[in-house]
């Protein structure tokens, strides 16, 4: 019976190895043009299923408080498309006196010049408990900057460009994100009630679109003929990127969390003393911000990243090659941001009590100060 329970507590966990043993054993089943038709399936259906979930379960008002947070939203996208790739270019520096095959590190600066993905972040900061709101507005947001930043990006640290299909990528982005955030907010104000009173599981339902997108990746990776490369370099890549990840987690963490929240007192006028209190907090950004930062930061889009690569590198003899890390980076934060969750979780929960602590300190010491 135990057993059962953690099996259906864990499901996410078990589902995720049994999608990555799937693609392994049969991966022609979800590469693009097999049966599964993921070009579609995933690209468009489950992306758009993601995002119509969101727009159901979301409030209203809690999308238009993120959309407002213009500090969290500048933070991110900093991060994301200036601090991380210009980061990436000064750790290849050093990376390119190893024996490191040369096009699997320019394939680990591509990443850093890739936006964030238009799902995983928003799935992850849901099962966490966080700004649910302002991981899908830098979600969304993002996907459209690096739209024309990320070939921008390329073109300065690789030298590569050439012209980017603007409009249909456009197209794909608004047509799977922005049009299904937006029914779903339609479709809640007519069946907000009902919503409220059953409660379906909107978490469970983009969790198993999640592992549909885990599979295919796989899938993708399992089936590249063209990956021929050593062990070594392959196995340092692995390790460099789950250091990447890793690494940039705690950046975010630590950046986004300093200083502690506290009270004090307001201040003095010209004559007359104020007595009054009031809660800050150093870095501006609460519990439920740093989970949504700490993956919107950090993800890097699959979905958007090999299109752009295939575009700007058509016809280039490592493209293969230079793909790899990517490939290898989308499932890695996926597995990487689902083992950290409970971790993550468990801090954003021990936080809010401390601030709810303070908070009603802070209401005691103004009601004896005001009396």
């Amino acid at each position: 019976m135990r057993l059962l329970e953690r099996m259906r507590k864990d499901w996410f966990m078990i589902g995720i190895v049994l999608a990555i043993a799937g693609a392994k054993l049969e991966p022609s089943i979800g590469v693009n043009g097999g049966p599964l038709k993921p070009e579609i399936t995933v690209s468009y259906i489950a992306v758009a299923t993601i995002f119509f979930n969101s727009g159901l379960s979301l409030k209203t008002e809690e999308l238009t408080s993120a959309l407002v947070h213009l500090k969290l939203h500048l933070f991110i996208q900093i991060f994301t498309l200036a601090f991380f790739p210009a980061t990436i270019w000064l750790f290849l520096q050093l990376l390119s006196i190893t024996p490191i095959n040369e096009w699997l590190l320019k394939g680990l600066q591509t990443v850093g010049c890739m936006p964030p993905p238009v799902s995983s972040a928003v799935i992850l900061t849901k099962a966490v408990g966080g700004n649910e709101a302002a991981a899908i507005f830098n979600s969304a947001f993002g996907s459209f900057l690096g739209i024309v930043i990320t070939p921008l990006l390329l073109l300065l640290f690789l030298g590569s460009s050439s012209s980017v299909p603007f409009t249909s990528i456009f197209s794909q982005l608004f047509m799977t994100v922005v049009v299904p955030l937006i029914i779903g907010q339609i479709v809640r104000r007519y069946i907000k009630d009902w919503l409220e009173r059953k409660k379906p599981p909107f978490g469970a339902v983009s969790s198993s679109v999640l592992l549909m997108i885990i599979y295919t990746t796989f899938c993708d990776t399992f089936s590249n003929p063209n990956i021929d490369l050593d062990k070594f370099s392959l196995v340092l890549i692995l390790v460099i990127i789950f250091s990447i990840q890793l690494s940039f987690m705690l950046l975010t963490f630590i950046f986004s969390t300093s200083g502690s929240l506290f009270a004090g007192p307001c201040g003095k006028s010209d004559n007359q003393t104020h007595c009054c209190y009031q809660m800050r907090n150093n870095s501006g950004f609460t519990p439920a911000d740093t989970v949504a930062i700490i993956f919107c930061s950090t993800h890097k889009s699959l979905t958007l990243g090999i299109p752009m690569l295939k575009i700007v590198f058509a016809g280039h003899e490592h493209l293969s090659l230079i793909s790899v890390p990517l490939l290898i980076y989308h499932p890695a934060q996926i597995l990487l941001g689902s083992v950290l969750v409970p971790t993550i979780k468990s801090w954003m929960v021990s936080r809010q009590k401390v601030s709810l602590q303070k908070y009603l300190i802070w209401i005691q010491v103004r009601l004896k100060c005001c009396s």
